[in-house]
């Protein structure tokens, strides 16, 4: 079962992971499986769907993350994303902010592991996509060796497809989302045994991991690795992703292709009625370590949020950039 999934993800994060910033990784690895920012099940069912989950092809491959803790809203939702394209659909299980747990789903899932299994068997009987499943190693005061096994079991008795696993507790109560990130230490140990323990399940793991030296070390002990803020924050490290996949040799990335690209897709958006920040806040991190960098992320923060801002924004931004030279800082 481990072969039909991807090695590497772009981890769903909440306000980055939009369909703007997954065309512009895109442009960067083809191998890559990206996720949406976690939508909440009522949101898809109730809401402006295109918004919420109208997407350019070329983002293939890309998964659905849900909200919710409801099976037959889940299994809805799920069909729904089916209909629009996705190729998988993931349980979010993880998060802790006070918004999901006041709607008892999310990292509060940890709890329960009988819902987490009846949200699963209600998608995988709605939709034929992959249905997966993103959780924590557990929660509070969890001993993780048995929260994790439960809810691992539970998931896969339900037909979950894979596993991935944020190696850090989650604290419901006293920790922002953000410290939630950065404060419960890493036990990377404890998600390597789950996947000893069960060689035939696909078990990916995500957290605090920062550079593709580190991804590559993890695959050695598990199927797949996320990265989230790492790949967000610095997104040139995406263009060495099909290489680590593939075991061949790192393309140089085309910059001023890959510039173009963005700015006509900008121009797109913004013909739509969009504006070009909502496309270019994803890319303030592109250039790190290249002279010039400092630059283009200032005339990208001061001009590209201006009303009327166009794609030539972009481009002058890009013409600040010293490709030859590239130092540690710019």
């Amino acid at each position: 079962m481990t072969e039909n999934y991807s090695k590497f993800a772009v981890a769903p994060m909440i306000d980055w992971t939009d369909r703007h910033c997954r065309f512009f990784h895109r442009q960067l690895t083809g191998r890559a499986l990206l996720y949406t920012e976690m939508i909440v099940a009522d949101a898809v069912i109730h809401g402006d769907r295109e918004r919420l989950l109208g997407f350019d092809r070329s983002e293939h491959p890309v998964a659905l993350q849900l909200g919710g803790s409801d099976p037959e809203k889940l299994a809805e939702a799920a069909e729904i994303g089916a209909g629009f394209g996705y190729d998988e659909i993931n349980l979010n299980v993880g998060c802790p902010s006070d918004r999901v747990q006041s709607g008892t789903f999310g990292a509060c899932l940890m709890k329960t592991p009988d819902v987490v299994a009846a949200g699963v068997s209600a998608m995988k009987a709605r939709v034929s996509l992959p249905v997966t499943v993103k959780c924590r190693i557990g929660v509070d005061d969890q001993d993780t060796e048995i929260a994790l096994d439960a809810l691992a079991d539970a998931a896969w008795s339900a037909g979950a497809d894979a596993l991935w696993v944020h190696a850090r507790k989650a604290w419901l109560q006293g920790l922002s989302p953000r410290e939630n990130r950065e404060i419960p230490p890493l036990d990377y140990d404890r998600v390597y045994r789950l996947k000893q323990a069960n060689p035939d399940w696909f078990i990916g793991i995500n957290g605090g991991i920062v550079s593709l030296d580190e991804a590559a070390a993890h695959l050695a002990h598990v199927d797949g690795v996320m990265l989230g803020r790492a790949a967000y924050q610095n997104p040139a490290i995406l263009a060495d992703v099909d290489a680590l996949l593939e075991g061949g040799e790192r393309a140089p990335v085309d910059y001023a292709l890959l510039i173009e690209a963005m700015a006509a897709y900008a121009e797109r958006h913004i013909a739509s009625g969009g504006r070009l920040s909502h496309v270019t806040r994803h890319m303030i991190g592109l250039f790190h370590g290249f002279d010039g960098a400092r630059r283009y992320r200032q005339i990208l923060s001061s001009r590209a949020t201006k009303p009327g801002a166009g794609a030539e924004v972009l481009r002058e931004a890009f013409s600040a950039v010293d490709l030859g030279t590239r130092r540690d800082a710019a």
